[in-house]
């Protein structure tokens, strides 16, 4: 019993006081403190979980409230849909001035905790080519949200995989290309 104690349970103590260490120091979210990397981080139900890292394995547990012993869970919406046509070019990752200027309303809203980006294609290239494209777009996205301060807790390119239409129309496929930010607000 001892053996499994020093194993398991004294390195989540020694991460958990770690942890509220950085807490107390006001270090941002997900940034190194030590050799301990710590945060939180929202699930996509949007319920919080405290995670430590200190490089060999990380813990994680769910964020109770300390009066009703509840997991501490955020209101999940979808903030905003941007049409791909509009917010890149053809077969491109770069954003355009128009989408800068509609994710700046996005990501400056003060009473969201946290956002997700997910990017989507039509099926018209290969799934791997897809997958791909939607990655970068979802990074361009998430990473312009960093940019202005925003706290991107998930950032995924879903590809062809999630369409809103059919692929067979001019209309569907491009309802299909888009980035979706999801918002965690308290």
């Amino acid at each position: 019993m001892t053996g499994i104690f020093k194993k398991l349970v004294l390195p989540l103590v020694a991460a958990f006081a770690v942890s509220s260490t950085a807490v107390a120091q006001d270090i941002p979210r997900g940034q190194p403190s030590g050799k301990i990397e710590w945060g939180v981080y929202v699930d996509p139900d949007g319920c919080m979980h405290w995670w430590a890292d200190g490089g060999i394995e990380g813990v994680m547990v769910s964020r109770l409230h300390p009066e009703t012993g509840k997991p501490v869970c955020l209101k999940r919406d979808t903030c905003y849909v941007g049409e791909g046509d509009t917010h890149f070019a053809t077969d491109s990752a770069h954003l355009t001035a128009h989408a800068r200027k509609n994710l700046h309303k996005v990501f400056t809203q003060k009473d969201v905790f946290g956002y997700a980006v997910y990017g989507h294609t039509d099926s018209r290239a290969s799934h791997a080519y897809n997958r791909g494209l939607s990655k970068r777009r979802a990074a361009a996205v998430a990473n312009y949200g960093r940019s202005v301060g925003a706290v991107i807790e998930q950032q995924y390119g879903f590809g062809e995989t999630r369409p809103r239409a059919t692929n067979k129309t001019a209309a569907g496929r491009k309802a299909n290309r888009r980035v979706e930010v999801i918002c965690y607000r308290w």
